[in-house]
């Protein structure tokens, strides 16, 4: 059982995911536009914000980017679009996964229980510190150093570093790191990874067209490549 935010300004959807949900045993709020959705966010702290693009005020994608401020709660974007440039936004915003209209509400609902399945882990590895040539990532204090330098990242973005330091100097497919991460449950894209990637080198590579850190094995996927101290 979960807090679920539905955030959709067609009533007879959210009438028919609010009923899905419920059979579950989950507690769900509805908002039916941006600003609604807002408040109603940071008034009930949901665990899992199904949140449509199409929003009158304010749309689902500035929605979005005030919750990923504020909060790594997990968000499932809907739209009636089918083109692939509303999915991969959505994604480099930082939602978890999408469904496009029409969509059925059964899947839906299994979709919400594999999201809630999720342990969004940091690996096998039970140690607190990782001290590289460069990076130090402490895991227990959530904190990224490159040599003097803070780095400031998600805690999706954290948890994804980490798991690559975890296994240092190994290549991980994005197969792999959508089961460290995400959670073995996944249903979207394995792009969600690129894009994750592609938001952790802008902040911690020195060049991001160029990476030391985080080096792309071309059609295995990805490998921490600092040295170990």
């Amino acid at each position: 059982m979960a807090t679920i935010l539905v955030v959709d300004d067609e009533d007879s959807i959210l009438n028919v995911v609010e009923a899905y949900l419920k059979a579950d045993g989950n507690t769900v709020y509805v908002a039916r536009d941006g600003v609604q959705g807002l408040a109603a966010f940071r008034r009930y702290s949901p665990e899992l914000v199904i949140l449509d693009i199409m929003l009158p005020q304010v749309d689902g994608m500035e929605v979005l980017q005030h919750i990923r401020r504020e909060s790594d709660v997990y968000i499932m974007m809907l739209t009636a679009k089918s083109e692939e440039f509303d999915r991969v936004m959505g994604l480099t915003v930082g939602a978890d996964d999408y469904l496009t209209k029409p969509f059925s509400p059964r899947e839906l609902a299994a979709r919400v229980k594999a999201i809630l399945r999720r342990g969004r882990g940091t690996g096998q590895d039970d140690r607190q510190v990782f001290a590289f040539k460069h990076l130090k990532i402490d895991t227990q204090r959530y904190e990224v150093w490159r040599n003097d330098d803070a780095i400031e990242l998600t805690a999706l973005e954290f948890k994804l570093l980490a798991t690559l330091a975890v296994y240092a100097g190994k290549v991980l497919s994005r197969e792999q790191l959508l089961e460290q991460v995400w959670g073995y449950d996944f249903y979207g894209e394995e792009r969600v990874v690129d894009v994750h990637i592609g938001h952790i080198r802008q902040k911690l590579e020195v060049n991001p067209a160029d990476p030391q850190f985080i080096v792309t094995v071309r059609g295995v996927g990805y490998k921490f490549a600092d040295e170990p101290i």
